[in-house]
């Protein structure tokens, strides 16, 4: 069992910087892949990065490539999502995901522990 809590989210101006953080329970926080997902009002919930149990390899949403940066601190079970250049469209609930992929980082249903969420409000 794997309990995740995220946290650092807020409001910034567009052009603005926050960094998400995801602690996590549990002993085999090394072994599972972590992902960053967020879902805007009105719209589906949709991948945004993903880092596997050794940070060996990561994936970006082509849409927050170049902006976002997704990293993990094993000694401390926490994974982070560092967001630069924000932009209005960036506003939604940030969660993060624990799970052992098989097929495709960027799915959802390969996730299968999910924390509570955050909201990023980006302003113009």
């Amino acid at each position: 069992q794997v309990q995740l809590v995220e946290s650092g989210g807020g409001l910034v101006q567009a052009g603005g910087s926050l960094r998400l953080s995801c602690a996590a329970s549990g002993r085999t926080f090394s072994s599972v892949a972590m992902g960053w997902f967020r879902q805007a009002p009105g719209k589906e919930r949709e991948f945004v990065a993903a880092i596997s149990g050794s940070g060996g390899f990561i994936v970006y949403a082509d849409s927050v490539k170049g902006r976002f940066t997704i990293s993990r601190d094993n000694a401390k079970n926490t994974v982070y999502l560092q967001m630069n250049s924000l932009k209005p469209e960036d506003t939604a609930v940030y969660y993060c995901a624990a799970g052992r992929v098989y097929t495709s980082y960027t799915l959802s249903r390969e996730y299968d522990y999910w924390g509570q969420g955050t909201q990023v409000s980006v302003s113009s």
